[in-house]
């Protein structure tokens, strides 16, 4: 029956590839940002350069990082969730080596990048159908197919054949977790939706797909679920679905929104201005709340029904700050001259932007001034 379901969606994305021209790489950058990036670095331009000796010094930005797996099957929960950390890890390196490749040159990089990737294609088999398979697929995904679309198109030893295998995995791996959050009736928190969509939204791209590029905007804008922009931020005052659970999350379901976003934004399309710019509104209210200050809130009543008593929002990691201001505040301030006083006055404490396992990161040297 796998290799039945796996073949199915082999033919269907052949099938539905259109003329769409797709701007590559486009998974968050174009050639032109990594160039921008280049000059920051060469002229220690903060905050910039502060972001850059983060992400030069991590761990996982090594051209001799040593991979925790490859497994057959991966998790974060469940019978395999044992290879969570390890697997996390792992792409986080395939991430980070690619921009390191796009930043130094340094070909070792690329090399450990794609290493990594083929070493999970050879192996990596399935996703079981846990509850946080969507997470997984969303959070992990993104990186894999980000750095796969920078090798692609700037690494010449990235061979046909290592290329077609990791397209592989990200398609019947990957994908298939994807679609099935999507066929399923709402049932989690606004946090799943941007998640899962940012990655395929990234593998639309990837794969040259506009119905599915056409399709994750949909969802973005328009899906019954807690993960949209209409229905996970309010129009009126910026509150988050998730303001009255905790901090952290809204801050991920934000910075998931975002990087959205961005994507959209370098294949030509402004979601960042859908309902009145409500995206800024909700990195305020948020921002507004987490640097001490008081916000208006109301019990929400959301998509499912089953996350609508909150009685009042949450100080739960309250002033714990993610590294997801720098992507919105280059869009709405640098790029469309809009104000954000509070994102700015988060990124007067934060800056520069390190590292976060589940977002880009880096943001001070990734989104600034693009």
């Amino acid at each position: 029956m796998r290799r039945f379901v796996v073949s199915m969606w082999l033919c269907v994305l052949c099938t539905v590839l259109s003329a769409h021209s797709f701007t590559h790489p486009g998974v968050l950058h174009n050639l032109k940002s990594f160039e921008v990036m280049k000059q920051q670095i060469e002229k220690k331009i903060m905050p910039a350069y502060g972001s850059w000796m983060i992400l030069k010094a991590h761990p996982c930005s090594q051209f001799d990082y040593e991979l925790r797996g490859p497994y057959k099957v991966i998790s974060r929960d469940g019978e395999y969730a044992y290879t969570k950390g390890n697997m996390e890890r792992d792409f986080s390196a395939a991430y980070q080596n690619s921009l390191m490749w796009m930043l130094t040159g340094d070909k070792r990089h690329a090399e450990k990048s794609l290493d990594i990737l083929t070493a999970y294609a050879d192996t990596l088999q399935y996703i079981p159908e846990t509850n946080d398979a969507p997470l997984l697929a969303g959070l992990e995904g993104m990186k894999i197919v980000y750095a796969a679309e920078i090798l692609k198109y700037t690494y010449k030893e990235a061979d046909a054949s290592s290329l077609a295998k990791i397209s592989k995995m990200i398609l019947t791996v990957f994908l298939p977790v994807l679609e099935n959050f999507y066929a399923r009736e709402p049932y989690t928190n606004g946090n799943w939706g941007p998640v899962a969509t940012k990655t395929y939204m990234a593998i639309a791209i990837w794969s040259d797909n506009a119905q599915m590029y056409e399709k994750a905007k949909d969802f973005y804008l328009n899906a019954h679920d807690n993960g949209t922009i209409k229905n996970y931020i309010s129009g009126d005052t910026g509150q988050c679905q998730e303001s009255g659970r905790d901090q952290g999350h809204p801050q991920l379901g934000l910075g998931a929104m975002a990087t959205i976003c961005e994507m959209a934004w370098i294949q030509g399309d402004d979601l960042y201005s859908a309902l009145d710019n409500r995206l800024l509104k909700g990195y305020e209210y948020t921002a507004r709340y987490n640097l001490g200050y008081d916000v208006p809130y109301v019990v929400w009543k959301d998509i499912t029904g089953k996350y609508s008593d909150w009685q009042s929002i949450s100080s739960h990691s309250r002033g714990s700050f993610k590294p997801v201001y720098e992507i919105v505040y280059n869009h709405y301030v640098l790029r469309k001259h809009l104000e954000m006083p509070y994102t700015k006055e988060v990124l007067d404490k934060i800056r520069p932007e390190g590292f976060e396992r589940d977002q880009p990161a880096f943001g001070s040297l990734l989104f600034w001034n693009k």
